[in-house]
């Protein structure tokens, strides 16, 4: 999967570039389509300068709708705020599948060519992790640069006045994406003859997390003008 096609299969919330006008309050709204709604409203709103913290009435007056709306479809600014969640785990974690399922192709389709022996199907798993883990990182980015209001919430910004367990959940998403790239990097140090290959993989993930996590944190806290892909593929190159 080359970077053209993982930027044309990021999922987004409308920007405010494109979005339409918020609907007005006594449309007969779809199955769901009112919980979507409030959902875009507050991606939307965290985009904007010093909206770390965010209350349901600044949420429910750009709706043009009362507090009391938006409790019949979310029991609290916290469930709000889980919902982002989901939309982040479920797109992202998709996309990881999709890098791994199609990186794996393409080396059997590789091996089978080259009617490859032991040794070159061993050095084509260790490249076949590079690109895979170096594809994640540029997703993880992309990913954050068509949804800046969603970095906020994954480097943690947007949950500093809310339920703990959001921020705990937000920590598992990130311990997930580090145990793919130190699986995707495993046969890599196994093939250079390190003799602490497990140790090796482990370093190497915990820097490219640590790198994902800086650049997200860089490109929120400098409202969203420092992107995060900037010289990518230089850093990936020193990373990798």
């Amino acid at each position: 999967m080359s970077n053209a096609e993982l930027t044309s299969s990021l999922l987004s919330f409308p920007s405010a570039s494109n979005r339409e006008p918020v609907a007005p309050a006594r449309k007969r709204f779809k199955p769901g389509e009112r919980r979507e709604q409030i959902l875009q409203a507050l991606a939307r709103m965290l985009e904007q300068p010093g909206s770390e913290r965010i209350t349901t009435a600044a949420l429910a007056a750009r709706l043009e709708v009362s507090e009391a709306a938006l409790y019949r479809h979310f029991a609290s600014k916290a469930q709000m705020f889980e919902g982002l969640i989901e939309f982040i785990e479920h797109s992202v974690f998709s996309l990881v599948n999709q890098i791994a399922e199609r990186q794996s192709s393409s080396a059997t389709e590789g091996m089978v060519a080259a009617g490859a022996g032991p040794v070159l199907d061993a050095m084509t798993s260790a490249q076949t992790g590079v690109r895979q883990a170096a594809q994640v990182v540029t997703m993880l980015l992309q990913f954050a640069e068509k949804n800046p209001g969603m970095t906020r919430v994954m480097v943690g910004d947007a949950l500093v006045f809310e339920n703990e367990r959001l921020q705990q959940r937000m920590n598992q998403f990130f311990d997930k994406i580090e145990s793919s790239l130190k699986q995707s990097l495993r046969a890599g140090a196994e093939l250079s003859g390190s003799a602490t290959p497990s140790l090796d993989t482990q370093v190497r993930a915990s820097v490219l997390i640590a790198f994902v996590i800086g650049r997200l944190q860089r490109f929120a806290r400098s409202n969203f003008k420092r992107l995060p892909c900037e010289h990518l593929e230089a850093c990936l190159a020193l990373l990798l």
